[in-house]
């Protein structure tokens, strides 16, 4: 049993040389700038999550991730199996939080609490038409331009230095799932797709994916589900208009069946659009997956191989 069951993830965090940048890539790559200082910039998307993204000033490079508690008990239970001390989230929404470190040292808040936002419109959907079913009569069928409409985030990857470590540590304290365990031999695994145990509701393929890695731990990507694939499309158009810069996509992964595009921000770190992607319950159960699998399509661009 595990000391709590954390419902999602709640928002990355970031230090950067510059905010103003910061702010600028980040509204073209389709979240809000609701509050910034000289020191901190918060940003949100379109869903009831106050904040998805944390940027502090300081030397370019990855902070931390926040996971969401179910319940202001549930992280109380977690600080006394801990040790650790519950305080004020000092960030949009408020609430608690819990500050913890995993093995590699990454540092992971647990919130809870928060007052939820607001949500934002999204952009009308039109029916598909397809060969088989033409939903769409008589309407035309016009995609907005600008950035993707980023609703919420999804998941976060790590390296790690030692994958059976971190895993045990992040199952035994939030109740994580393997969906696809990624095995280098029968008796050797390097990584695995993490889901929230959520029982007969669905959740995301992956919440966390962790995998032991040769350079050591630290950062890989951030994913933000947006609103549809027209909504992706148009998001790739407004991001390459202002010249961010592209790394991978844009595809269909296999593991998740996420449609994907990945963008650097300007010191390199990889964001994701994502959308149509597999939702599972408890009872859905695990897999293996070979080390290949983790970059395979069903369609769109082989990675880069600085990802590769």
């Amino acid at each position: 049993m595990s000391t709590i069951k954390i419902e999602d993830i709640a928002f990355v965090r970031f230090r950067a040389p510059d905010l103003d940048r910061m702010a600028g890539f980040l509204e073209d790559f389709g979240l809000e700038i609701i509050e910034q200082t000289q020191e901190r910039l918060f940003a949100r998307g379109g869903g009831e999550a106050p904040v998805l993204h944390i940027t502090e000033r300081g030397e370019p490079g990855f902070a931390g991730l926040g996971l969401r508690a179910e319940s202001s008990d549930d992280l109380q239970a977690l600080a006394r199996a801990e040790g650790a001390a519950v305080e004020p989230f000092d960030a949009p929404g408020g609430g608690s939080v819990v500050v913890l470190h995993d093995p590699d040292g990454h540092r992971i808040e647990v919130i809870a609490g928060q007052q939820p936002a607001e949500p934002s419109p999204l952009p009308a959907v039109a029916p598909w038409n397809s060969a088989s079913d033409h939903a769409r009569l008589g309407a035309l069928k016009r995609t907005p331009v600008g950035p993707s409409h980023v609703i919420r985030l999804g998941h976060c990857v790590l390296k790690v230095s030692d994958f059976r470590a971190s895993e045990r540590w992040y199952k035994d304290r939030f109740g994580f799932i393997t969906s696809d365990e990624i095995a280098l031999t029968p008796d050797l695994s390097l990584g695995a797709f993490l889901r929230c145990d959520r029982g007969d509701t669905p959740t995301d393929h992956h919440t966390l994916f962790l995998i032991q890695h040769p350079n050591g731990p630290g950062f890989i990507h951030a994913a933000f589900e947006v609103a549809d694939l027209d909504d992706l499309m148009a998001g790739h158009d407004q991001l390459k208009s202002a010249g961010a810069t592209p790394e991978w996509g844009v595809g269909r992964h296999l593991l998740g069946s996420q449609v994907f595009d990945y963008w650097l921000d300007p010191w390199g770190h990889t964001l994701e659009h994502w959308t149509d992607g597999d939702l599972l319950t408890a009872a859905d159960g695990s897999r293996t997956a070979s080390l290949q699998n983790i970059i395979d399509v069903q369609w769109g661009p082989a990675p880069p191989p600085t990802l590769a």
